[in-house]
């Protein structure tokens, strides 16, 4: 579940509910890595939402460094957990913290064994295989705009961008579905998630909207011989926008629209 940052936390909550609900409901037991933040106040903070929200337990585990992610008592906690949500802040501190650690091999190992794993701003970001580490806004496709990063690798098929109407980022993902067209580009605005099911279906929740590009079809990229700075060259892209309960199948590659509210005409 990688949200777009920004989450309602305070009133109708409906992305951590719904977390929640696929990971337990009341039987939830919320593991929380607060490691991309710099503030103390984060980790604690979710447990006590997580926790007002219904969870049967909500514990917060301080990896703060690479030798935290070697301790055998935080890994035994974190084997207790029926979901695992990451939070927001610098992605580059995740990775080089947790990257290649016994913390990424048991968090891909629990998610393969049906543990819920989310995260939101930088925790979204990190959890597939390529991850953008940095890159300037802007519409248009640059060369050299984004710099990419290996994530945690639940899935190869998405990169995923937060943040993402909020701080103009299609250029930067764009440029970066130019290196690999096999990827799916997710765009999350803030205070929206995409929860994907076991069969690989992305189910759209929140206030905003998800960007979906897909250069499957791409007929032309000037990428290979563009120099750095350089406006890039991309025809073929195909490109939804979806909103709540709007999906999109990862296998199919077909986006499907939200219902129409009742007594709306057709």
């Amino acid at each position: 579940m990688p949200v777009g940052g920004a989450e309602d936390k305070e009133q109708d909550a409906v992305i951590l509910r719904r977390f929640l609900a696929v990971s337990g409901g009341s039987a939830a037991r919320v593991v929380i890595i607060p490691t991309a933040s710099r503030l103390p106040e984060t980790g604690p903070r979710y447990e006590r939402i997580f926790r007002h929200l219904g969870a049967h337990s909500a514990l917060s585990i301080p990896f703060e460094s690479r030798a935290d992610a070697e301790r055998e008592d935080l890994l035994t906690q974190l084997e207790q957990a029926t979901c695992i949500f990451l939070t927001g802040g610098n992605q580059l501190q995740l990775s080089t913290i947790l990257g290649g650690t016994p913390v990424a091999r048991a968090i891909r190992r629990l998610n393969a064994r049906g543990v819920t794993v989310g995260g939101t701003s930088a925790g979204a970001a990190i959890l597939s295989e390529h991850m953008i580490a940095f890159g300037q806004g802007g519409a248009t496709p640059i060369a050299g705009l984004a710099s990419l990063a290996p994530g945690f690798g639940l899935t190869n098929r998405l990169v995923i961008d937060q943040h993402f109407r909020q701080r103009d980022r299609l250029g930067r993902l764009l440029s970066v579905l130019a290196f690999n067209p096999f990827a799916i580009g997710i765009g999350l605005d803030e205070d929206t998630a995409a929860f994907i099911d076991p069969n690989d279906v992305l189910h759209v929740e929140g206030g905003g909207a998800i960007t979906i590009v897909d250069v499957s079809r791409l007929e032309h990229s000037s990428m290979g011989h563009a120099k750095s700075g350089q406006a890039l060259c991309l025809t073929g892209i195909q490109l939804h926008i979806l909103t709540r309960h709007g999906s999109y199948n990862l296998h199919t590659r077909h986006a499907k629209p939200p219902p129409a509210p009742p007594g709306d005409p057709d």
